[in-house]
């Protein structure tokens, strides 16, 4: 009998989520979008940036120079400068974001002297674009001058090769994909249970469910298991897309993807619920949800900046985010290709937190029934 009436409450929340249009929308075709306009939009490479050139040699190898720096994809040419004066003023107005100055007789002094003397100009009102645009045109120019000079000129040099471990291509959907999903997921799954129970209360279904023969872990589950069907199949939609449309490999065992992800969902549905029991309204909960989740996932799990970059009270303080944890495991398995071993220690922490928000939602229910 009390089965019966655990099975119909769960069958009843489904239907509540079905019925409801906006939440299927929000569910199911929010974290579509929010994967593609991430995806797309949100990227560490830099294309196409204006740049100038400043020409004091004027010869073959100076225009076959700035040819190579144009068709790298990386810069757009907009011409050339007369004088040092007409950098300040093409920063000014937006014209370019980069100026290449060529010294005087550049080819004679490569094959002389060993050295190019050019010097790489940026506007570093926006310094990592500076940086980033800096770093570029210098490689172009050193792979230019090692192709045209290096090999028979140069009489030194150690030879050093550089290779990116599992993302050769240094493609930015290796490190946005997996931080898009945890931030759907945490957001989308998390905010939706938040709501859940302060829904009961302001539409006055809360008193039906205080006089059920329902035990209070009953009502908290049954809240939760709709939601988790909802954002498992998420995960299969993000990992599909992020294949087929950002080709972000899976290089890991697929089951133990599934099985992380399946726990963190549970994870962050706990948390969920348990901010909903903590508040007495749905804007309430909407805003925990936004201000507890959605500005500790992007600053402080890893998936934009680097925590060990971090000041050391900010290091520790993401200990304590749920996100760090299942982002690292979510790249050690689909990119890295490794297996249960090595994220054990995540997931033994993301079983923890689990456990501890699933005690205190049930606790402080318990408290509101009395």
């Amino acid at each position: 009998m009390a089965k019966g009436r655990f099975s119909n409450f769960i069958t009843k929340e489904f239907k509540h989520i079905f019925r409801d249009t906006r939440t299927l929308l929000i569910v199911l075709v929010m974290p579509v979008l929010q994967l593609l306009i991430f995806g797309f939009v949100i990227s560490s490479e830099i294309k196409n940036a204006n740049y100038a050139v400043l020409d004091y040699t004027n010869d073959y190898n100076s225009k076959k120079l700035v040819q190579r720096i144009s068709s790298s994809g990386y810069f757009n040419f907009k011409g050339y400068l007369k004088s040092e004066n007409e950098i300040n003023e093409v920063f000014k107005n937006g014209d370019a974001k980069l100026v290449l100055i060529i010294g005087n007789n550049f080819t004679q002094k490569l094959q002389n002297e060993n050295f190019a003397n050019y010097q790489v100009v940026t506007d570093a009102s926006d310094p990592n674009t500076a940086s980033i645009l800096a770093s570029y045109a210098q490689g172009i120019v050193n792979s230019f001058t090692a192709e045209y000079f290096g090999s028979s000129q140069q009489k030194e040099r150690v030879n050093v090769q550089s290779r990116m471990l599992y993302n050769e291509e240094m493609n930015s959907a290796f490190m946005f994909v997996p931080g898009t999903m945890v931030l759907i997921l945490m957001l989308v799954t998390a905010m939706m249970t938040s709501i859940s129970i302060t829904r009961e209360k302001e539409m006055g279904t809360m008193e039906i469910l205080l006089v059920s023969p329902l035990k209070p872990w009953q009502i908290v589950v049954g809240k939760v298991i709709p939601y988790i069907g909802i954002a498992f199949t998420n995960v299969l939609v993000i990992i599909l897309m992020g294949y087929t449309v950002f080709h972000l490999p899976l290089r890991g065992n697929f089951l133990l993807l599934m099985g992380v992800s399946s726990l963190f969902i549970v994870l962050a549905l706990s948390l969920g619920i348990l901010i909903s029991t903590l508040s007495n309204s749905q804007a309430v909960a909407m805003f925990m949800s936004m201000f507890a989740l959605m500005l500790p996932t992007i600053l402080l799990s890893g998936f934009i900046f680097p925590i060990e970059n971090m000041p050391k009270i900010l290091q520790w303080l993401s200990l304590i985010m749920p996100p760090r944890w299942f982002l690292s495991a979510l790249k050690t398995i689909m990119i890295k290709g490794q297996g249960l071993q090595y994220v054990i220690s995540e997931v033994l922490v993301m079983l923890t937190m689990t456990a501890v928000f699933i005690a205190l939602s049930i606790k402080k229910f318990k408290v509101r029934l009395e």
